[in-house]
Order: C-alpha cells, then sequence, then structure tokens
C-alpha cells in the first residue's frame, strides 16, 4: 500500500517563482531515490477561518501565501529509506532561515491512505 508524507507551509508571495524552482529541484531528488510523485500546490481558495486553517496553521503573514504539497511512496520502507538519502544528499542542504518559505510554521508527517481512489 502506498504512503504519503504531507506538508503544509507558508511562502513569500514575492519569492514564489524561486521556491517553486527549489520544490521542482527537490523532487527530481526525491524522485530519484523513489517517490512516486510530489505535488506543490499553492491556495487560491483558502478561507481565514475562525477557529483553524491553512492560513492560520502556518501563522500566514500578510505578504505569504500558503503551499500544500505531498510525496507519494510505494510504501512506508520506500519513504524511510528516500527520506534517510534525501536528508543527507547535498543537493537538499540550505539555509532554511533565508528561504523564501517559512520552515519554523512548516507542518509536516506521514500517512497511511484508507481510501485511495487513483
Amino acid at each position: 500500500m502506498t504512503y504519503i508524507d504531507g506538508y503544509v507551509l507558508a511562502v513569500k508571495k514575492d519569492r514564489l517563482d524561486e521556491y517553486r524552482k527549489i520544490a521542482a529541484d527537490a523532487a527530481e531528488v526525491w524522485r530519484e531515490y523513489g517517490a512516486l510523485r510530489t505535488v506543490e500546490a499553492v491556495a487560491d481558495d483558502v478561507p481565514y477561518g475562525e477557529t483553524t486553517s491553512f492560513p492560520r496553521a502556518v501563522q500566514q503573514a500578510e505578504d505569504e501565501v500558503v503551499i500544500f504539497s505531498w510525496i507519494e511512496y510505494p510504501d512506508k520502507a520506500t519513504r524511510d529509506a528516500c527520506n534517510e538519502k534525501v536528508m543527507t544528499d547535498p543537493r537538499m542542504q540550505c539555509d532554511m532561515s533565508n528561504g523564501p518559505m517559512n520552515g519554523k510554521t512548516m507542518i509536516y508527517g506521514g500517512f497511511t491512505p484508507i481510501v485511495d481512489n487513483g
């Protein structure tokens, strides 16, 4: 059964093209190490909720936009091996404090699908 890593993060609006390039380059690395699919999506219909919402979750600032992304793997074992390789790959080393995204408020986690109509 497939396994999914999910991410929600805030990206500076004026640096969205820079983030897109970083994400596209990273996607190639993840695919090289076993990921089946990577998706990066920018919010365009995401209201600020009264109690909770994507913008609240990542503490979105006025000059930021929410990104929702996921990486699909054939199984959890492949995901674990892939992530271990990605984290030590020199192509993936970056200064998170100086990038286009807010790494401090990023939410991420691993998920086992319970419905998949793919």
